[in-house]
């Protein structure tokens, strides 16, 4: 949560002139419901059921040769099934890290702005605490992005250069 997925995948996608999905927006609309909705109907577990079916949709869709960026909830990558499937559809992952402190700064500040409801986030420490225990999974992503203090444009740069480098390394260890 407030790492920038969304504003930096959705640049990102622009540049690159792919889709872009927001895996919480896909499961709102499978679901019809808000994801605030879902947890508090459903709770937790009914949430993560319906971020896997959803992601296993999306992840047909990047077989099947959709140019897309995929934006996961923060939750989705901590499971370890998730990852599995992540990692058998041979993507490229990446962790966008901005650090517990700016990413709570951000989410408060959304909060605020627009009123959106994170169901996950309650108070600082709260929040501290979830970052801290779901990092470990995070860093598992084959990359990782710092996003604090760092223009939307400048993160989209450094992941294009990761991607072309990341690419280069598969075609080379393909004609091995």
């Amino acid at each position: 949560m407030g790492a920038g997925k969304t504003t930096v995948g959705r640049a990102l996608s622009k540049r690159l002139g792919w889709q872009f999905e927001d895996l919480d927006e896909r499961i709102e609309r499978r679901e019809q419901k808000s994801v605030a909705e879902i947890f508090q109907v459903q709770g937790e577990y009914g949430f993560r059921r319906a971020e896997r079916a959803a992601l296993m949709e999306s992840l047909e869709e990047l077989k099947s040769g959709t140019a897309k960026i995929l934006a996961l909830g923060g939750g989705a990558f901590v499971n370890e099934k998730n990852r599995a499937l992540i990692e058998e559809s041979n993507v490229l992952t990446l962790f966008l890290d901005a650090g517990p402190e700016e990413s709570w700064r951000r989410c408060a500040a959304q909060r605020e702005k627009d009123g959106t409801e994170r169901p996950l986030l309650k108070t600082g420490d709260t929040f501290r605490a979830l970052y801290h225990l779901r990092r470990p999974h995070y860093l598992k992503a084959a990359y990782r992005q710092q996003t604090s203090r760092r223009s939307v444009d400048e993160i989209v740069e450094e992941i294009i250069q990761t991607a072309r480098t990341a690419l280069g390394r598969s075609k080379t260890r393909k004609s091995d």
